[in-house]
């Protein structure tokens, strides 16, 4: 059988499947990596990633058969694509079956920071309300909704956002063609001109950061920041600042930089909604992205095109 080298945890469902047909090596945490590859490393001609674990330049370059690197995600920062594509080695990911849950989080967040509903349900649990109501929460309708980086992703959103009235912008390095929702040249320019800043663009290292403190203080104290995206695009640290200082509204996270690990001052404050990178996390999802994964190998060791081959990087 063809040997696929195992670099990211995966559903059992999916690992099941694949060993009928393939023998997977796991490299998830080997005890000795290097001893490991000189015993397999020839004989490897594919691999499995993930969207936060993938293979570097360094991996990918000591296979020398290695043909394809399927991941388990839509993003796929977590793999060093160029060098792979250097060697033209096919690296697919899974586009198009997460969006839908994906954008339904997002939403779910630009609804709960404004309206305070975290909050509002630890102020229940923790018998507050025998004492009196909390203090109000803010609307969504009429409000401007800025959305960095208008994909697959970010439309969804934007159709949803506006069954709930709010006014659509966005920032977007690609053109977008001719489209109802106002574009604005900056970052800077969009966070300016919006009350909640949804996070909808790629990560990897170009992006690191981008969302820096003078986005933040340009959104201002009575905006609020959405990201179901990547954490490392938001400069944490700036944030942090901004939220403790006032110098934005509140925040709705679902992935951060360094996860699994979280700031001990996020997880302190009430006016931030977090949750534990979950966005595509349903049954019907993790099942789509299963077989978009297993689909993408079989082609290639079929003989066939891939299904959803990254774009070229370069």
């Amino acid at each position: 059988m063809i040997d696929l080298l195992q670099v990211s945890q995966l559903p059992p469902f999916l690992v099941e499947r694949l060993e009928k047909e393939f023998t997977l090596h796991d490299f998830v945490d080997p005890a000795d990596p290097d001893k490991l590859l000189d015993e397999i490393g020839p004989r490897i001609r594919g691999i499995l990633a993930g969207g936060m674990k993938g293979p570097n330049a360094n991996l990918i370059n000591c296979l020398e058969n290695l043909e394809i690197i399927s991941s388990f995600s839509v993003g796929y920062d977590a793999t060093d694509v160029a060098a792979a594509q250097a060697r033209d080695v096919i690296v697919t990911h899974t586009p198009e079956v997460l969006t839908g849950d994906v954008a339904d989080l997002a939403m779910t967040f630009i609804l709960m920071a404004p309206r305070r509903i975290g909050e509002a349900e630890r102020y229940l649990r923790s018998g507050k309300w025998l004492g009196g109501r909390m203090d109000l929460g803010t609307t969504v309708r009429g409000k401007r909704l800025g959305i960095l980086g208008l994909g697959r992703i970010g439309k969804a959103v934007a159709r949803r956002a506006e069954v709930f009235g709010l006014h659509i912008a966005y920032h977007d390095i690609k053109p977008m063609g001719d489209l109802l929702y106002r574009s604005y040249p900056s970052l800077l320019d969009l966070a300016n001109a919006s009350d909640i800043l949804l996070v909808a663009c790629e990560g990897g290292e170009a992006n690191r950061g981008l969302v820096d403190g003078k986005a933040l203080a340009a959104l201002g104290p009575e905006g609020f920041l959405v990201n179901a995206a990547r954490g490392p695009i938001i400069d944490q640290p700036a944030l942090i600042s901004a939220l403790r200082d006032g110098g934005i509204a509140g925040a709705a996270m679902d992935v951060f930089d360094g996860e699994p690990e979280v700031p001990a001052e996020l997880m302190a404050m009430e006016n931030v909604v977090l949750t534990p990178h979950i966005a595509s996390s349903t049954h019907e999802t993790r099942r789509a992205m299963a077989d978009l994964v297993y689909d993408n190998i079989r082609a290639h060791f079929d003989g066939k095109p891939v299904l959803t081959p990254v774009p070229p990087q370069i």
